[in-house]
């Protein structure tokens, strides 16, 4: 059952394509995320209603109807396994995958001194993520920089080659930062 009851309007996991086991849902109150710290709070219909552990509304629940739960316990992975190209990445491309998801497009110099990887392994691994179509680059438009995100800068100078992540390679990200758990 796709989100064991979870309504359209409620938390946030229904954009991000999550699903729960049976008989969990998400609280819409403080809308849960993978890797949030959690915790059950069983319901009178017989469901446990996962709200993040620091969720005020925690406070007024009898403390017996609370359980200890974890991500890996609710979350219903089995339908995404990702393809054969997978094993090509290691933890640099990861995190070259993160910083896009995080700070959107960006370019492979700004991604290198971030990231403190030099200017041509950044190169290399854009054209390797891009060829694995885990990024794509975006067209020749003015974007306008979100503030701290290029120091002094906010129009996009029109000779870099800019990126952003795919859903495919947000799909990766996700099963990356799932399989490798507090590791990450």
């Amino acid at each position: 059952m796709y989100y064991s009851g979870i309504r359209e309007g409620d938390a946030c996991m229904f954009d991000k394509g999550l699903r729960l086991k049976e008989g969990y849902r998400a609280a819409r109150c403080c809308a849960p995320e993978p890797h949030d710290a959690v915790t059950g709070y069983h319901s009178y219909n017989n469901l446990i209603v996962v709200h993040r552990a620091s969720c005020e509304n925690l406070q007024k629940i009898k403390s017996e109807r609370l359980i200890t739960i974890n991500w890996m316990d609710i979350l219903d992975r089995e339908e995404y396994r990702p393809g054969r190209d997978y094993h090509q990445l290691d933890q640099v491309d990861f995190r070259i995958l993160q910083h896009h998801k995080d700070m959107g497009i960006d370019y492979s110099r700004m991604v290198a001194r971030i990231l403190n990887l030099t200017s041509e392994q950044s190169f290399e691994r854009h054209k390797k993520l891009r060829d694995l179509k885990l990024l794509k680059r975006v067209e020749k438009v003015m974007i306008q920089y979100r503030k701290k995100v290029v120091h002094n800068k906010w129009i996009k100078h029109r000779n870099h080659t800019y990126y952003q992540i795919t859903p495919k390679g947000e799909k990766y990200l996700e099963f990356y930062v799932w399989e490798e758990g507090e590791r990450w």
